[in-house]
Parts: C-alpha cells; sequence; structure tokens
C-alpha cells in the first residue's frame, strides 16, 4: 500500500504540467525572497489565487517551491547588499557581506545556496520517516486534545513576541474573533453581523491573509517616500556561485550543518516559529560551540552554513505539523492549509491514510524543489540585478494590483476587495505599533478547528476537568503555559534565580501526562525526564545557584 501510495505520488510530481509549475515557483520565490521587504510570505500568498485552477498536488507543489525558492533567494540580497531580503536570512549577512566585501562573493553564495539545499535534503529525510510516527500518535487525539493543541499553537506564537506578549495575545485573540463573525458552523446562528448581509457568509481566508502581509507590507515600503524612489543598485560586477569550493568548506564544518538543520527541523515543529528565528538561533548556537567566536561577523564560512541550513530545515519540520496534526508549522504552511481547504482536504492525523498519494507528493515535491532551486540559481542571481533597478514604488503598484485581481476573481464579490483594504490598514496599523501579526493570522486558520473542537468537547462532557484529565490535553496546556511564562524567563535569566528553576521543574512536570499515557516507551521518557529535572537542580544547588549573565552577543542576535 504505501509502496503505490509512494510510486502514485512520484508519477504525480514527475507529471511534465507539475515540473513546469514547479519550476516557475521556485524561480518565482528566489527572485521575491532576493528583494528585500517582498517576504516569502507575501510571494506565497500571491501565489494561491493561481493554485484555485489547479489540482491539489498542483497547487500545493507549486506554493512548496516558492516557498524554497523564497528560503535560498534571500540569501543572495543579504550576501551582495548587506541587506536580508527575507526576515529568515537576517544572521545569513552576519558573515556573508563581509565575506563579500572581502572579495568572495562567488563562495559566499555558493556556501549559502549549497547550505541551503543540505539542510533543506536532511529536513525531507524527517519529514518522510516523521510525519507517518507523529500522525499515529493524532490518531489517540480526543477533541479535548485538539483545542489544547491549538490553544498551544496559540501561545507559542504569542511569547514569540517577546516582551510585548500582551500585543501578541491581543493580536492572537482578534484573529479568533474574526472567525466567530458570520453564521455559526454546527447551528447556523448569524454572530456578529449588526444586521449587515454581506457579513453573514464571514470573512474569507485569502483577503484577509493577503490584506494583514502583503497589502500591509506594501504600506510600510512605501512610507518612505525617498526610499520608495530608489532603486537598490547593484555592482556590475559579473559574480559566479563558486560550487566545488563552498562543497568542500561545507563538508569541513559537517558539525555545523547537521547541528544547523536540527535546530531548523525541531524550531519549524513549533507552531508559528519560523525561520527567522531558527535562522539566528543556529548562528548564536554555532557560534557557542566554535573554537574561534571571536571570527564570526567577519566572514566566517560557519557563519554561513548555520544560519542557511537551518532556516531550509524549518519547512521540513513545519509540514510534519501540518500533515500529521493538521496544525500549520508556520505563517507559509497555515496558506498551503487554506489551499487544501479549498479543494476540500483538511489535514488530520487520518490525513496520510485517507489521501496518501497527495501526502507522498508532498514530500516528493519539497525534496524536488532543492533540486530545481539548484539548477536555477545561477540565472536567478542576473535577473536579481536586473529587478534591483526599479524603483520599489514601481514593483509595489504591480503586486498591488494582482493582489485586487486575485482576491477579486476568487469569488467575484466586491466586498471582498473592502476586507482587503480594511485588513490592509489594520496590519499597516499592527506593524507600526508592535503588534505582531503571526499570532492573528494563526487565530484565524485554526479559530474554526478550536471552535468546533471546544463544541464536540462539551457536547460529550460538559465537565471541564477532562480537559486536565486526559494526558494530551494536560501534556499541551503545560507546554502552552511555559511558552506563555518563556518571555519573561529570557529577560530575567542570568538575573532571578527563579529562573534556575524553570527548565527542571518544565522537566519534571511534562514527566506526570507522560505517565498517564501508560504503555511500555512512554513511562521510560518520564523517568528519564523526572532524572534530568532532578540532576539539573543537583548540579545548581552543588554551584550555590550562582547567577550566569546572558552575554551581550546573544543579547544583539535577540535584537537582531
Amino acid at each position: 500500500m504505501i509502496l503505490e501510495s509512494i510510486a502514485g505520488a512520484f508519477d504525480a510530481v514527475f507529471h511534465i504540467k507539475n515540473l513546469g509549475l514547479m519550476t516557475l515557483g521556485v524561480a518565482a520565490g528566489l527572485i521575491t525572497g532576493a528583494i528585500p521587504g517582498f517576504t516569502i510570505t507575501m510571494a506565497v500568498v500571491l501565489t494561491l489565487p493561481f493554485t484555485f485552477g489547479m489540482s491539489a498536488v498542483e497547487g500545493i507543489s507549486t506554493m512548496i517551491g516558492v516557498f524554497v525558492g523564497g528560503l535560498s533567494g534571500g540569501l543572495m540580497a543579504g550576501v551582495l547588499t548587506g541587506i536580508p531580503g527575507t526576515p529568515s536570512s537576517v544572521a545569513t549577512t552576519f558573515d556573508g557581506y563581509p565575506m563579500t566585501r572581502a572579495g568572495k562573493p562567488g563562495l559566499a553564495l555558493g556556501l549559502g545556496v549549497w547550505s541551503s539545499f543540505f539542510g533543506g535534503l536532511i529536513s525531507a529525510v524527517f519529514l518522510m520517516l516523521l510525519a507517518p510516527s507523529l500522525a499515529k500518535i493524532g490518531l489517540e487525539f480526543g477533541p479535548w486534545d485538539y483545542f489544547s493543541l491549538v490553544l498551544f499553537a496559540l501561545t507559542i506564537t504569542a511569547s514569540l513576541a517577546g516582551e510585548n506578549i500582551i500585543k501578541g495575545v491581543l493580536a492572537g485573540a482578534v484573529g479568533l474573533l474574526i472567525t466567530a463573525i458570520g453564521e455559526d458552523e454546527i447551528s447556523g446562528v448569524a454572530r456578529f453581523t449588526f444586521g449587515f448581509e454581506p457579513l453573514e457568509q464571514g470573512f474569507d481566508f485569502l483577503p484577509v491573509l493577503v490584506g494583514l502581509f502583503a497589502f500591509s507590507q506594501l504600506l510600510s515600503d512605501l512610507r518612505d517616500t525617498d526610499r520608495a524612489r530608489k532603486p537598490m543598485v547593484l555592482s556590475t560586477t559579473k559574480i559566479a556561485i563558486e560550487h566545488v569550493q563552498a562543497i568542500r568548506e561545507i563538508f569541513r564544518h559537517y558539525k555545523t550543518l547537521i547541528r544547523s538543520s536540527l535546530i531548523g527541523i525541531f524550531v519549524g515543529i513549533l507552531p508559528g516559529a519560523g525561520g527567522t528565528i531558527a535562522n539566528i538561533l543556529a548562528y548564536d548556537q554555532t557560534k557557542k560551540a566554535s573554537d574561534t567566536p571571536e571570527k564570526f561577523g567577519t566572514g566566517t564560512p560557519e557563519g554561513i552554513i548555520a544560519p542557511e541550513s537551518s532556516n531550509n530545515a524549518v519547512e521540513g519540520g513545519a509540514l510534519i505539523t501540518m500533515m500529521a496534526l493538521g496544525i500549520p508549522g508556520d505563517i507559509v504552511t497555515a496558506v498551503m492549509l487554506g489551499a487544501l481547504l479549498i479543494h476540500n482536504i483538511a489535514p488530520s492525523p487520518t490525513f496520510i491514510i485517507t489521501e496518501p498519494v497527495l501526502a507522498y507528493s508532498i514530500m516528493v515535491a519539497f525534496a524536488l524543489s532543492l533540486f530545481i532551486m539548484l539548477g536555477l540559481q545561477a540565472i536567478c542571481l542576473r535577473i536579481f540585478v536586473t529587478v534591483t533597478r526599479v524603483p520599489m514604488y514601481r514593483l509595489a503598484i504591480v503586486i498591488l494590483a494582482y493582489c485586487a485581481i486575485g482576491i477579486f476573481t476568487l469569488n467575484n464579490i466586491v466586498f471582498d476587495l473592502w476586507v482587503l483594504l480594511i485588513f490592509g490598514l489594520l496590519g499597516y496599523a499592527m506593524r507600526r505599533y508592535g503588534f505582531p501579526l503571526a499570532p492573528m493570522i494563526l487565530g484565524v486558520v485554526l479559530g474554526d478547528n478550536a471552535e468546533i473542537n471546544l463544541i464536540r468537547a462539551l457536547a460529550t462532557d460538559d465537565n471541564l476537568m477532562i480537559f486536565f484529565m486526559r494526558p494530551w490535553s494536560l501534556f499541551f496546556l503545560m507546554i502552552a503555559t511555559a511558552s506563555v511564562i518563556f518571555p519573561w524567563f529570557q529577560k530575567y535569566r542570568g538575573k532571578k534565580k527563579w529562573t534556575l528553576l524553570f527548565s527542571p521543574i518544565l522537566a519534571i512536570v511534562l514527566s506526570i501526562p507522560m505517565f498517564m499515557m501508560g504503555g511500555q516507551v512512554r513511562p521510560v521518557i518520564a523517568v528519564a525526564l523526572v532524572a534530568i529535572g532532578l540532576y539539573i537542580i543537583y548540579k545548581r544547588h552543588r554551584g550555590g545557584w550562582e547567577l550566569k549573565p546572558v552575554g551581550a552577543d546573544e543579547h544583539q542576535l535577540r535584537e537582531s
């Protein structure tokens, strides 16, 4: 059965039409990701209307191509201009640009390209191995567990706002409120419509998403009129990617590649974390593990390998949670989830069983996109140099026009254009005043799922204690609580003694639901968690509960 599904997936993905669409997607991602201000999320969102007339395999394959290309394209601007093309390439500029200024732009690009490829390939292997296993675990979930999982997804995204956690929580709450507008899916009762008929159908996912991300980003870019009129001119010097030397350097630092890729996969699995976190975290950990940390920031190869391998490994981790649990790992997979819903396909723990060909097609398309990306890098590098000579306001006008046309053709409803405008202005205001957009988008994506499962849970049994009595529900509620506390832990680490107990107590507490699950493996994991927690407490007691201040470099990385 599995072999038949994999064979069907290869047949669907390697169809000539699908290959052409994936190639266009990767090329579009490379160019869009390379232009500062035009994020990967914006590129994937703008691709979504094109997928309406495609099959599910073609649509998802195209968006995966755009995403893989965008992650790799972001390094072009970062390496050649010092301005990261995407937020997930911030740390790449720390050593990529100094290497270019030292006269080695070809090597810097080669390190970035091949690190992206190998990091993505490692992530693809984990996707194929972990997604089916995680889906089997997901079959144990009831509505109580799903609701707690969605709650965890929202809290961890809000916690990424750092010191602005209140703003993150408010943004997530507004996203949930948006999903409550319109007719209730179970009872059919109209809510929050105030007698305005267009609101009875609720807000369509795509206009809200395009408005919050694409439209608001364009408004932010055009706010500075002087910058909007100036092209981002690059040197006319021809640049060639040095493939052979780059591969040699990567193999010399294979430990950095593997460690950073695993960091990327882990961060990708966490709902809402994304490539930006993985990019900076991998750079930070590589610098700490290096024998020559003083070389970081001057053009060391490890400073390029680490962030680029991690941010490309993120997508494999994000796809794992989307396919196995129906929870998007980042904003891009949230868009892909929306695309699947348009085709009446809802990812869940049964997704790989009920839609095996599509599930394995996603895995195959992700791996294939990495090879297409390698082949298109040199061509798209030349196009990027040309595009950067176009003033920002001209590119913005073209993209804004396409946004409006794509939104209108979705349902042929003028009200959707007003939704685009309203949420574009709302997104712009949120950016200006420091409100993160990710929690709001996840609130919109997951709101219906949370509401339906909450209603199902209460309809089955109105005893709220069941949320704490079921092992998986308790597990997700515990880590949701930890994710809310985490920003304060980061803020006071090295200053307050209670931060020394955060990690060991979390490990011990998480052992409780593991014990409750029973079986053979999970109690062993629970015992291991207790042992780790007690060992850390013992070690810190022996050290006199000494506070070690967080280094200045780590603070600088966080602010970046």
